[in-house]
Parts: C-alpha cells; sequence; structure tokens
C-alpha cells in the first residue's frame, strides 16, 4: 500500500500548499495543479456538488500522481468516513466539530482497532488494491496513512479546543472562517477580522501543546505568509473558482480600459 503525502509531508514540517476544489469535475485538475507546484487538492463536498463517484476517480489518479486530495464531507459521519476511505481518500476536513465527543466518534470511524472501529472491506482504492503482509500489518498501515483535521466552526467549539487538541487520532485544527464570523455575530462587520484572528492563534497554541497540525484557508499570498510563519503547516489558497474569477476579471478590466 502506497503511504499518504500528507502525512509524511508534515512529520518532516514541511509547509504544504493547496487550494479549494469547489467546481471543476475533470480530474484532469490534479496534475494541472501539481505542475502548478501545489502539494495538495482540497474537494469539497459539503457546500458543492461532486458525486462519490467522481471523488473516487479524483481519489485513485491521486494516489497514482503522488498528489494527494484532501475531502470535506457533507458530514463528519461514519456514513461518509467509511465511503471516502475506502474510495481512496486519506484525507479527511471534518466539518462542523463541536465537542470532544464528534472528534471522538469520527476517531472511531476512521481507524480500525486497536484505535477505533473503522469498517471493514477486502481489496478497494483504499488499500491500493493490495493484501501482501499480515491483516494486523495492513489495518496498523492504514490506521498510520489516515490523516483527520477537525473544523471548529462556532464559538462553542472553542470551550472544547484543549479536549479536541489532546485527542489521539485527531491530526489537525481548523476553523471554518465564515461559519465561525456568523455564529459569533461578526459577520461582514469590521470586528470579524480581529475575532478570527484571536481563533487561529487559539488553535495554533493548542496545536503546539499537543503536538497536532494547524491548517488554515488563506487568501493572499501576505496572509499565506504570516500563518506559515505563525505555524501553520497546510496553507489552503482560496479556490480554483476565486483564482479563476480573479483572473478572467483582470484581464476583461485590463482589455477594456
Amino acid at each position: 500500500m502506497k503511504t499518504n503525502p500528507v502525512r509524511s509531508a508534515v512529520t518532516e514540517g514541511r509547509v504544504q500548499i493547496g487550494t479549494w476544489i469547489n467546481m471543476v469535475r475533470n480530474p484532469a485538475i490534479l496534475p494541472l495543479l501539481k505542475a502548478a507546484g501545489m502539494d495538495f487538492a482540497r474537494v469539497d463536498i459539503e457546500h458543492a456538488s461532486p458525486s462519490i463517484e467522481t471523488v473516487a476517480d479524483m481519489a485513485l489518479l491521486a494516489r497514482a500522481l503522488d498528489f494527494p486530495i484532501v475531502v470535506r464531507p457533507p458530514a463528519a459521519n461514519r456514513e461518509w468516513i467509511t465511503r471516502l476511505l475506502d474510495a481512496g481518500v486519506w484525507n479527511l476536513h471534518c466539518p462542523q466539530v463541536d465537542t470532544a465527543e464528534q472528534a471522538a466518534e469520527i476517531v472511531a470511524a476512521s481507524r480500525y482497532a486497536p484505535m477505533g472501529s473503522r469498517g471493514m472491506t477486502g481489496p478497494s482504492g483504499g488499500t491500493d488494491f493490495e493484501s501482501g503482509g499480515t491483516p494486523k500489518e495492513r489495518l496498523a498501515f492504514a490506521n498510520e496513512q489516515v490523516f483527520v483535521t477537525v473544523m471548529l466552526e462556532s464559538g462553542g467549539a472553542f470551550d472544547h479546543l484543549e479536549e479536541i487538541a489532546a485527542m489521539p487520532g485527531i491530526d489537525a485544527l481548523t476553523l471554518g472562517p465564515t461559519d465561525l464570523a456568523q455564529d459569533l455575530g461578526v459577520y461582514g462587520t469590521p470586528e470579524m477580522g480581529p475575532a478570527l484572528d484571536e481563533r487561529r492563534d487559539m488553535i495554533i497554541d493548542a496545536a503546539k501543546r499537543h503536538g497536532k497540525t494547524v491548517a488554515m484557508m488563506v487568501n493572499s499570498v501576505e496572509e499565506a505568509r504570516r500563518w506559515r510563519d505563525a505555524g501553520v503547516t497546510l496553507i489552503g489558497y482560496t479556490s480554483e473558482v476565486q483564482v479563476l474569477q480573479d483572473g478572467y476579471r483582470q484581464v476583461v478590466k485590463g482589455i477594456r480600459e
């Protein structure tokens, strides 16, 4: 079975740069992003519409390219976690995690015994259709490759930040900026930036205390450098939708002038 490049990179402390995929369904987006120098792609199926078949196709190609995808499911529950892992997705970006109990359920669904109770299956995209080694060795290796990021998206989630950060099997922490801002009552106001930065700092501090990785979405190179220098390892630069729209908008403006 192949190893997960995301896990290898963060273990070595190497900053990884990726982007959201919200609209493009063609798996060819993956070699394109790799050729552009990116390290991973984050596929959204919470707020976007790709099917599980599309994600499975992308996961298969991602493993062949050694260019990993991270997937945000509609819900971080056993049903979605099982399907994504068995399809060949290593990296889960779990939304709306508010309590330690939710985090524990995610760990249980994503890891085989004795760490969890992930559902058993035969050869699949999640095992690269390999069956070498003993069953115990295969399960232990699979557990090591899975990488779970949890998203704190409500003010109440930060009441449980320490418990979530301390939990074995939770590998990385992040926040959902707009949902969190909405919950805090600061969305679209001058207070939004400072309120989110305060929570970002809380996440970074908790991750350092518990030896976890931090992921952060950014919308500019300046933001990326700022959070990289603060210790963020997984940097998600906006989305393919925003890059396309901004690029064409700038070109059209230039031509019309």
